[in-house]
């Protein structure tokens, strides 16, 4: 199994209720990925950090090994999620990808 986490910063022009609304909307899309993307067994979007937090959102998932994790990465649902509720509000993200 393979464990595959990512944090993002939203881009700071966007107002508070915006950021909302894109991390509502991220989390809806990104978890619907369950049961579409041949291999992604887990997919948990954290949108509530603490205060303390430095990043906006965390993404979660647990795939069935690396050919699975690969496979997420061009498959054409993720794709489309990602270029329509992620990579169009995000500024940064760092990925770690481990085996479990």
């Amino acid at each position: 199994m393979v464990r595959h986490v990512i944090l993002w910063k939203l881009k700071e022009e966007l107002s508070a209720e915006e950021k909302a609304k894109v991390k509502r909307e991220a989390k809806e899309h990104l978890e619907g990925l369950v049961g579409i993307v041949p291999g992604l067994r887990e997919m948990h979007i954290h949108i509530e950090g603490l205060p303390s937090s430095n990043m906006d959102m965390m993404l979660d998932a647990l795939l069935d090994d690396a050919a699975s994790l690969k496979g997420y990465a061009v498959n054409p649902n993720h794709v489309k999620v990602a270029d329509t509720y992620v990579r169009p509000y995000t500024v940064v993200r760092s990925c770690l990808d481990y085996e479990v």
